[in-house]
């Protein structure tokens, strides 16, 4: 007799829920240092980024602004123009405007 949907959607949901049996301990750790290892060196260039700002501060560079700067960059032209549109636009629709 076939299985019906509900059946079958038990059974797949069991599957899912299954606990591997053959879990390998040793590849497991392995997983488990190398996320540590990128935690450490991710804490280690907050630092260094946050160190590189504070030498900027200290010669008079306003870091708020270069933080922008830093996400513009990121951001390709053609969004970056796209937001400064909506950006004027919203600002003279609300009485900002220059």
């Amino acid at each position: 007799m076939p299985k019906s949907n509900l059946q079958t959607r038990d059974d797949d949901e069991q599957e899912e829920k299954a606990v591997p049996t053959n879990v390998s301990g040793q590849r497991l750790k392995s997983f488990l240092e190398r996320i540590e290892r990128l935690e450490e060196e991710k804490k280690a260039l907050a630092e260094d980024i946050r160190d590189v700002y504070s030498e900027a501060k200290s010669l008079g560079f306003e870091v708020k602004i270069m933080r922008k700067i830093v996400s513009l960059r990121k951001t390709n032209v053609e969004k970056r123009r796209e937001e400064a549109e909506l950006l004027e636009l919203y600002m003279s629709a609300i009485g900002m405007a220059e």
